[in-house]
């Protein structure tokens, strides 16, 4: 559908460190080529981020280099924007070229004095409608002989309560994943100086009541259950299992957007950076259409039109921002809506009408991009920086890589012999040098359009019926997100090419065309302009930089980026052509070269160690290629799983969370053990009664609302909100073990 108003929202990367190409895999390419593909189909694409300036990660990097966050924001804000740019992402102009009704794009900054009224607005409205609560909530603090203050999360290391690694932050550990209430860490030091003294003191916040949303997102999350992928469908539903609770809107820090509450109690407070940030999407929009002259033509791609008809909304984020996205957000906007329509906290929340503001269409977020096997970390000072990168290479080489090797349904990894190899035998091997086949085979005729006198695409019947059919496959591979599938096809016409032209010989014809056999070879040869032409518009949401080059090369004119999708298959459009000699579209890698220069675009934490890894030059024998939507374990690690028979002997209700059963299971043991399960919406308490189950025995026990949970139960999900415990056949022994 074309003429669609769909408003792509990036998230916003912190401005403490330059961006890395975890980010750009994670985050920043997907929403470029999809605001790319959409706007060649015709639809009015706003796109809409900006840089992080609040929170944390901004005051540690700060601190650490005595220096104020206003320094530091100012600073990765320059470099992070630039970068982007670089990469070929769409932020400039802020203008659709068709005018400003069809949309563009900014790329803005929280410390923007416009969206620090936005955000205190809203914040206003919220309070006002009673969908604050204030709480008294437990917090580190540091004792100092002057003062003193209390420590948000990142200011503390310790213990990680459940694997016990050390280094782990207040609330998050980066060994296994965990997340946590930071007075959960064992052995607690603050960051900045661990020798001082710290202990835990009462604090008073204000908290959003996720709860009186609980009804709304479960509903739109089952809306929209057959377009969300499968970890946004499974991170949604095990928040919304748990049960939501209050959050906290406010934290004791002073860099950030303060308070709009003339009392002294939140004069060193601001407003907490989750509840301010994810409303960059919002605030940049309204921002973008007062810069551009029409304060009011946000709204179009914000509010429910009065036929009921949605603007389309796509949020384009890491893994571990999904929440933030489905369940946190949502909840923000119905907030919106309720207190604009006059409502209280006490009235029942309602799904967006006429006149609302939308809620998320999807949210194809991505797994992560590995680096030697580990996280790429900003903060771990793990990684490969985009613009040192970029200094260096064709952004196209990059852009291509990721894409092919995009984390959409699993981790992948990046290493430089599979970069340098992608590059020269797919990018180079394949595309390149089709294209560069057509264009120099065709400059040896001395004829103005040298090509056109052989031109008869009807009689290329066969070929085009292929290239539309692969035309079909691209365009509806990136309707679904499915960004690598799309390219690999794209990949495919340009390899159909290579084998036309290998089976017509050209070459052998080009002093003689005179023969019925010489023409069918010319005309085979034209046809490859056509094909090329094919490449040049259909790559261009992937590879801006080369498809323009490709463009200008065959005697078009203008930019690509703004030619009609359709245009693919045009196959009656005139034959031009470009008099100047061709040249390769890309230059081919040297892995050894690029190995000498390699430590001035990686840091690691271990550089002896890790740098040998990302090298690829001794590939690991156990290495294989991962099947899609598959993660392989080494059997080492499976062996540790211990998965036992047990007999559910009584089955209760959580007191604390709504989605949960609190299940005693009989496992051969004198005590028997507990284990919370998520199970209730499918199964009674008499179902449950009895059964003989798979239950993973050696799971390290955690608090689920307050009760300790001992294992989890192994159960089957069909992705349509069906799921079955997995049961024995037959009978046997209680802790008898799965083999």
């Amino acid at each position: 559908m074309s003429d669609e108003h769909v408003l792509i929202c990036v998230a916003w990367p912190y401005a403490n460190g330059p961006l890395h190409l975890g980010h750009v895999a994670g985050c920043y390419l997907p929403p470029d080529i999809q605001a790319r593909f959409e706007r060649s189909l015709g639809n009015r694409v706003l796109m809409v981020s900006g840089s992080d300036e609040h929170g944390t990660p901004i005051t540690v990097s700060a601190e650490k280099e005595g220096v104020s966050p206003q320094v530091i924001v100012d600073r990765f804000h320059k470099i992070n924007s630039q970068a982007l740019l670089d990469l070929g992402c769409s932020w400039q102009p802020s203008l659709d070229s068709r005018g400003m009704a069809h949309g563009g794009s900014l790329f803005n900054r929280t410390s923007d004095i416009r969206h620090k009224k936005i955000v205190q607005d809203n914040f206003i409205k919220l309070n006002d409608a009673g969908l604050f609560e204030k709480r008294v909530m437990k917090q580190f603090y540091e004792v100092k002989d002057e003062g003193g203050r209390f420590l948000p999360d990142r200011y503390v290391e310790g213990i990680c309560p459940h694997c016990e690694a050390d280094g782990a932050r207040g609330d998050q550990c980066d060994n296994c994943g965990s997340t946590y209430d930071s007075v959960e860490l064992i052995s607690p030091r603050s960051l900045m100086d661990p020798s001082s003294t710290i202990e835990i003191r009462d604090t008073e916040h204000l908290f959003y009541r996720l709860e009186l949303f609980q009804k709304l997102l479960e509903k739109h999350a089952r809306s929209q259950h057959h377009l969300w992928k499968a970890n946004v469908r499974a991170m949604t539903k095990n928040w919304l299992d748990m049960g939501l609770r209050p959050r906290a809107v406010t934290r004791d820090l002073e860099w950030g957007i303060d308070i709009p509450i003339d009392h002294e109690e939140w004069h060193k407070k601001c407003i907490y950076v989750w509840f301010e940030a994810v409303q960059g999407y919002y605030s940049a929009s309204r921002i973008w259409a007062e810069e551009n002259g029409d304060k009011e033509a946000w709204k179009k791609w914000w509010e429910v039109d009065e036929s009921g008809i949605q603007p389309r909304h796509l949020y384009f984020l890491g893994k571990d921002n999904i929440p933030f996205h489905t369940i946190i957000w949502p909840a923000l906007i119905a907030g919106l809506n309720h207190a604009n329509s006059g409502k209280s906290g006490d009235e029942e929340i309602q799904m967006p009408g006429p006149g609302d503001l939308a809620l998320p269409h999807n949210v194809p977020a991505m797994e992560y991009l590995m680096l030697a096997g580990g996280q790429f970390s900003k903060s771990r000072n793990h990684a490969i920086w985009l613009p040192a990168f970029l200094k260096r290479f064709d952004p196209d080489t990059i852009r291509y890589h990721l894409c092919i090797n995009m984390p959409e349904n699993h981790d992948t990894d990046f290493n430089w012999s599979d970069f340098v190899e992608k590059v020269n035998n797919e990018l180079i091997a394949t595309y390149g040098n089709f294209v560069h086949r057509v264009l120099t085979l065709g400059a040896r005729f001395t004829e103005e359009k040298p090509l056109s006198s052989f031109d008869d695409a009807p009689y290329c019947s066969e070929a085009r019926t292929k290239l539309e059919t692969i035309f079909q496959q691209i365009t509806e591979s990136l309707q679904k997100h499915r960004y690598k599938e799309a390219l690999r096809l794209v990949m495919s016409a340009a390899q159909y090419g290579n084998q036309m032209l290998q089976a017509a010989t050209p070459w052998k014809y080009l002093k003689d065309t005179s023969t019925d056999e010489a023409r069918d070879s010319m005309i085979k040869l034209a046809f490859g302009w056509r094909i090329s032409r094919f490449l040049a518009v259909t790559s261009q949401p992937f590879l801006p930089f080369s498809a323009q080059r490709l463009w200008l090369s065959l005697g078009e004119s203008g930019d690509v980026s703004e030619v009609d999708w359709s245009q693919a298959i045009e196959w009656n459009c005139p034959m031009k052509w470009n008099d100047e000699p061709p040249v390769p579209l890309f230059t081919r890698l040297d892995l050894e070269e690029i190995l000498e220069q390699e430590k001035g675009l990686i840091e690691a934490s271990d550089e002896d160690q890790t740098l040998q890894k990302i090298k690829g030059v001794k590939k690991k024998k156990e290495e294989e290629k991962m099947t899609e939507g598959v993660t392989y374990l080494d059997f080492e690690t499976f062996t540790k799983t211990e998965l036992k028979v047990g007999r559910i002997i009584s089955v209760n209700e959580h007191e604390n969370a709504d989605k949960l059963y609190v299940v005693k299971i009989d496992d051969g043991t004198v005590e028997g053990r507990t284990i919370c399960a998520g199970i209730k919406e499918y199964y009674t308490i008499e179902q449950l009664e009895n059964k003989l189950v798979v239950f993973v025995a050696n799971l390290k026990p955690r608090k689920l609302r307050g009760i300790m949970s001992e294992g989890m139960m192994l159960a089957a999900d069909d992705g349509n909100e069906k799921v079955c415990l997995i049961t024995i056949d037959g009978d046997i022994a209680v802790g008898s073990k799965v083999m």
